[in-house]
């Protein structure tokens, strides 16, 4: 392993994460016309956090933005999943961490997260040993119905936060988010994607730090432009049944898959706020297949499927 550059500027990342949660809670309930709940809470290890948590508004039934700064005695496992060395290391741990579930079943789901790990010398380490740190995060999307010009938008936007940073990162990040969003026991992703990186630490920390602002601060350009764009259509019984059905799906990953959903509960996390990525209303029907040619169909054949959507745009 690389040394890693030691000019770590914590407090930075730190103050960077509440302004975005501020930034994104703002706007999220100017749209909804409804205000968040603020719950400060602490950690009894150890840090504690802020959740900013919408439920019944008038455009999303439910919806979280989480800001945490934890620190713990000994990783858990989730979080040293490419660092199994680190296991078992004093650490520290902070990010903005949102999903937001809309009411209106042509609005997609989203969820949106950016953290800094910090994982300390521990005392078998040794007095030679250094703090080993990395970034990660990312932003994806989960429709109920298909939209070409959603998706294009989406990506384009994540394609942009990244393109400073080279060439290939985002084909790397896109695919990195296809691969880590992917029920394997349906064979099927949660979504159309969008960007996930993790255990980013080269070359060095403020390039890295770059690189989170980038796409966290993208979050709202991404998304917002297709809830306008979707959240007055008009929709039925029939498209609630279908959107509960598929939120199943979303309930499936969080608890079976999810690094982060482990890592909370793994580290003694604080339930409540690593549960409130669940959608409210979720239905599990048995071997539910859709009509063929309907557009719930439409949204397994032609979404659900890891396409490199800019190539559509060309």
């Amino acid at each position: 392993m690389r040394p890693q550059n030691l000019a770590l500027d914590i407090p930075a990342v730190r103050k960077y994460l509440t302004a975005l949660q501020a930034r994104i809670v703002g706007r999220l309930s100017a749209l909804d016309g409804k205000a968040f709940r603020t719950d400060t809470w602490e950690r009894p290890e150890g840090g504690g956090g802020t959740s900013c948590v919408l439920e019944d508004g008038n455009l999303f039934e439910r919806g979280g933005v989480n800001l945490s700064f934890v620190t713990g005695n000994q990783l858990p496992p989730s979080a040293t999943a490419a660092r199994p060395h680190l296991a078992g290391r004093p650490w520290e741990a902070m990010g903005v961490s949102l999903v937001m579930h809309p009411r209106n079943p042509y609005v997609p789901t989203t969820h949106m997260n950016v953290r800094f790990f910090v994982a300390k010398p521990g005392d078998a380490e040794g007095p030679d040993a250094k703090p080993v740190w990395w970034f990660g995060g990312g932003m994806d999307l989960t429709p109920y119905y298909g939209f070409e010009r959603d998706a294009i938008h989406f990506h384009s936007v994540c394609r942009d936060a990244l393109v400073s940073f080279g060439s290939d990162r985002y084909a790397q990040y896109k695919k990195w988010c296809d691969e880590y969003f992917y029920l394997k026991h349906r064979k099927e992703p949660r979504g159309i994607g969008g960007i996930f990186f993790d255990d980013l630490s080269e070359p060095d920390f403020m390039h890295c730090f770059r690189l989170q602002q980038s796409v966290g601060s993208r979050f709202l350009d991404a998304y917002l432009p297709i809830v306008e764009r979707r959240k007055d259509m008009p929709y039925g019984e029939r498209e609630r049944e279908w959107q509960a059905c598929r939120r199943g799906r979303y309930v499936e990953f969080n608890l079976v898959w999810d690094r982060g959903t482990l890592f909370g509960l793994q580290s003694g996390g604080r339930t409540e706020s690593i549960l409130m990525s669940l959608p409210p209303i979720v239905k599990w029907r048995y071997d539910q297949v859709p009509a063929a040619g309907s557009e719930e169909a439409k949204l397994l054949t032609d979404y659900l499927t890891g396409r490199d959507w800019l190539d559509a745009a060309a």
